[in-house]
């Protein structure tokens, strides 16, 4: 482990030492009360509506070794009270967590591997970590902790790791730059340019600017991209005689091609050349996205020398983070799917085509909202509407202000018998109650503030009785 120690924080965020040891190393950090574990140092982040440096002492009486805080005049009678601990003052403290990320990562002459796209950044996270955790000690992004805050607390955690996993989230310009001046990563992964955030963004073009951004804080990177995303593409043939980049495909002609791919409810498999010869690659979950997911994880793996049986190894045993195509088998042949953490146009139509491809079983939707699509919404959401009967799914439910929309478009070739629109999310548990049979396979997908995954939960609980 590299020694970060109280001196060097006050020189690169510029603070004050308040009383306390300049040479007290600090091996872990936390933001939150709650969670203090005895030794940490306790960074009092200030938010739009919470300020964390108010909590100084109750970190201090929970074990905190050290704080670091703003805006916090301390009495005489305090520093006698916390004698033996140590306290900062920084003018700012998410500045100061930025500056402490930045020069922790400096420390590291290791594999950083980032990863940002529209979809499919934490599966592909997932992967790639397993992946690269077959040679490597890894320390990757735990679930969504992919913002501002959470990549720099999650490259706080480094200790004796020999590479770094990171994923890269973001709603508007300027944020993935931030995140990447930060992790100043080696290997850039793209996954897709869809339609989360267009809302915020304004088009899809400006989508691919800002996840772009990767590239900000990176030294002449190695970049992967999936070649069957059409602004990808349109940007790889622009820029591959600028940038080392390598692609990943199914339909496109690129560096790394999946061909004879089998999928399954529960697995896929499929076949690419590997040092020239074809390598039959399983993968633990359905879906072609995850095929797509593991080509990307296969070029990491070969850039870091990973030999083949270890990156199939890897691929072979993953597992995805919890509610992303949770598959639950509960008594007499129900399914159940979880994939409610979040959802986008392209989310909703890849967990809808893997529902449809399930054979033998009866197929029922639960949608809920997409959230951040602005002017797109309306049009977006009947897009969904197209993708349920597309796919022959034989029951949608939904419940939100524009699955109204998705609602409509399905009645125009659905059964309307075998559409429901419930205004209060409630009572779609009773609905189920009532509709569902043995052998009944139940998608949940909505945006995570619907907190529709919690419904699936309830489900799960329901049938296991």
């Amino acid at each position: 482990m590299k020694k970060l120690k109280v001196e060097d924080v006050l020189a690169v965020t510029k603070g004050e030492l308040i009383i306390g040891d300049r040479k007290l190393e600090l091996k872990s950090f936390s933001k939150d009360t709650r969670k203090i574990q005895k030794g940490d140092c306790y960074i009092g982040i200030k938010g739009e509506n919470f300020d964390g440096s108010k909590f100084w002492k109750e970190a201090l009486e929970k074990g905190a070794s050290s704080v670091i805080i703003e805006n916090v005049d301390l009495t005489n009678q305090d520093e006698i009270d916390w004698k033996g601990k140590t306290i900062i003052r920084v003018e700012n403290t998410l500045e100061a967590l930025y500056e402490i990320a930045r020069y922790k990562r400096s420390l590291y002459d290791i594999p950083v591997i980032a990863i940002t796209g529209s979809v499919g950044k934490t599966s592909t996270k997932d992967i790639i970590a397993n992946v690269v955790g077959q040679k490597y000690k890894t320390l990757k992004t735990i679930g969504n902790n992919n913002n501002n805050i959470g990549l720099p607390f999650t490259i706080l955690r480094l200790e004796d790791e020999e590479a770094m996993v990171l994923e890269m989230g973001m709603n508007h310009f300027g944020e993935i730059e931030l995140l990447s001046s930060i992790a100043k990563p080696n290997i850039c992964v793209i996954t897709n340019i869809g339609t989360s955030h267009i809302g915020n963004l304004g088009s899809r073009e400006n989508i691919l600017k800002a996840k772009l951004e990767i590239l900000e804080g990176a030294k002449n990177p190695k970049v992967i991209i999936n070649n069957d995303n059409d602004l990808l593409h349109k940007w790889y043939e622009e820029n591959k005689n600028k940038l080392d980049i390598e692609t990943y495909g199914i339909k496109t002609t690129s560096d790394l091609v999946a061909k004879e791919i089998k999928l399954e409810e529960s697995k896929s498999q499929f076949t690419c050349n590997l040092k020239g010869k074809e390598k039959t690659i399983t993968v633990p979950v359905g879906g072609e996205h995850f095929v797509l997911n593991s080509l990307c994880a296969i070029l990491v793996g070969k850039n870091l020398k990973i030999p083949e049986n270890q990156i199939a190894i890897g691929i072979e045993s993953f597992e995805l983070t919890q509610k992303r195509m949770d598959i639950t088998e509960l008594k007499s042949g129900i399914k159940v799917i979880n994939d409610a953490y979040n959802a986008s146009f392209e989310s909703m139509r890849a967990s809808l085509k893997v529902l449809g491809e399930i054979k033998n079983a009866r197929k029922i939707a639960v949608l809920g909202d997409m959230f951040e699509l602005g002017k797109f919404s309306e049009e977006l959401h009947r897009k969904v509407g197209e993708e349920v009967y597309k796919n022959k799914i034989d029951i949608l439910i939904g419940s939100g202000e524009n699955i109204k929309y998705t609602i409509e478009e399905a009645k125009k070739e659905m059964n309307p018998e075998n559409i429901y629109y419930l205004e209060n999310k409630k009572n779609i548990i009773n609905l189920l109650e009532k509709i569902v049979e043995p052998g009944d396979v139940i998608l949940f997908k909505a945006s995570n503030g619907m907190k529709f995954y919690e419904l699936a939960e309830r489900v799960v609980n329901l049938w296991k009785k």
